[in-house]
């Protein structure tokens, strides 16, 4: 029987003038107010690959790429048609009473690229893999503690939560968990005296941290890892970011040469559409777990290994292998970060170009020159990294790039494009940043007014 009423697609354009007010009244009505603001309110109507197509037809290069999740591009055909094939198939998904053929073929692929690891477990997101990696940890050494680093992002839900180091993110939901321990992002010193009580069960820690584009030294991971083995701490590699490719290797700590006991994955492996989170560990880590018959199902997630999500697992590493998109990463990132850096030396305004492949941070900083410094010291005792929307807001309204801040109050602008960006896509990114930071530095000017307006509105927020 068909339901002519569940036309989604015809649903989709007959609502979508109301969407915002819809999000109002029964959704996220300071979320609307903010798109508002910004100007970023464009009615996005279609994507496809790395470009979104709003509702005057007007076509954006997507640097967001929904935080990380597309990859390989938005509605890519190959993902499509593993969707498609799986929802004519008719076939006995989430028996429970049974076990998924098609997470052990993506369980299979995925251990083929980290083979140091023997173990999968499948979750819905990367703070469900969090959560599950936390669990693991305190089973596996019978210790309760966790050290996570400064400025580290690792999911809102508690556990996750308890080792994200934001106050924005925390406030109003304490107590969290206990037993979770910060020190700072590269100091192994510091977490050298935080392992040394032998109750540390886990140290968890992206190898480049996504709020701000943090960079480990080149001592940092590797010592960490030596480190854990030294006072029996297992080594978690957060790559539910970094990983799939995006920094130009499959994982970001192969840059660094190091094996962690448990990764991390989510994001990109969904291929956009089917969330899914994965930890992959070391076998006596899992076993020590799932140890017993009657402890078989102790941890678990009810749509965790659903075959949508496991046929866009299975299509999203297909599609990196055939079309080299970790190759394509590591060159375009390259050439990125070597265009924008070219830019640093004639703009007193941008401070640094830093990152692996394609997640690239641009980091803007206080001028030298008095009339410069004049306006960037106003905007920030409005709100600290306002500046960075003087940046974002005309690359969106001017150059048709979406792209945003690396984190509350930061001045970094963080680059997450699909790993399918192109000689054109480059030079259109490059190209816009010059022209955004070139109007950047004029004073009086239309960037400035614009800081005025966002200055106006941070103010009346804080009253």
């Amino acid at each position: 029987m068909l339901y002519p009423n569940l036309d989604v697609s015809e649903m989709f354009v007959e609502r979508q003038a109301q969407r915002s007010a819809m999000h109002v009244r029964h959704l996220n009505e300071q979320l609307v107010r903010v798109l508002k603001t910004i100007g970023y309110d464009v009615g996005f109507q279609s994507g496809q690959g790395q470009y979104l197509v709003d509702r005057d037809g007007a076509r954006y290069l997507d640097l967001l790429s929904g935080f990380g999740v597309f990859a390989i591009g938005r509605n890519h055909p190959v993902l499509r048609h593993a969707l498609k094939s799986v929802l004519d198939s008719d076939l006995p998904n989430l028996v429970q009473m049974d076990v998924s053929t098609l997470a052990g073929v993506l369980a299979e692929r995925l251990l083929d690229h980290i083979p140091y690891l023997d173990k999968v477990f499948f979750a819905n997101s990367g703070a469900e893999s969090v959560e599950a990696a936390i669990k693991f940890a305190r089973v596996a050494t019978g210790r309760t503690g966790i050290v996570y680093c400064d400025h580290g992002y690792h999911g809102l839900t508690y556990g996750a939560l308890s080792l994200t180091d934001d106050k924005n993110f925390r406030g109003g939901f304490d107590p969290l968990l206990p037993d979770c321990k910060v020190v700072p992002f590269n100091d192994l010193a510091a977490l050298e005296q935080a392992l040394s009580s032998r109750q540390i069960a886990a140290l968890i820690v992206e190898p480049i941290q996504g709020k701000g584009v943090n960079m480990p030294t080149d001592e940092f991971l590797p010592g960490a890892a030596a480190l854990c083995r030294k006072y029996g701490t297992l080594f978690v590699a957060d790559e539910i970011q970094t990983g799939i490719g995006r920094t130009g290797r499959f994982l970001a700590v192969e840059h660094w040469n190091v094996e962690p006991d448990m990764v991390l994955l989510a994001k990109a492996l969904s291929g956009g559409h089917v969330p899914i989170g994965v930890v992959l560990t070391r076998k006596h880590i899992f076993d020590k777990v799932f140890n017993r018959m009657d402890r078989a199902v102790v941890h678990g997630s009810t749509f965790a290994k659903n075959d949508l999500a496991m046929a866009a697992g299975i299509a999203t590493l297909e599609v990196l292998k055939a079309e080299n998109l970790i190759e394509n990463a590591a060159r375009r990132g390259a050439e990125l970060q070597l265009a924008l850096n070219r830019m640093v030396p004639g703009y007193e305004l941008l401070k640094e170009v830093r990152g692996k492949g394609l997640m690239i941070g641009v980091e803007f900083g206080p001028p030298k020159s008095l009339r410069l410094r004049a306006s960037w010291n106003l905007l920030e005792t409005a709100n600290k990294g306002l500046f960075c929307q003087l940046i974002t807001v005309p690359l969106f309204k001017d150059h048709k790039i979406l792209t945003q801040v690396a984190g509350h109050g930061s001045h970094t602008i963080k680059l997450l494009p699909p790993l399918i960006i192109n000689d054109e896509d480059c030079k259109w990114i490059e190209t816009s940043f010059d022209s955004v930071i070139a109007a950047s530095h004029q004073v009086p000017g239309a960037i400035w007014s614009l800081g005025k307006t966002l200055m106006d509105n941070a103010v009346r927020k804080s009253a």
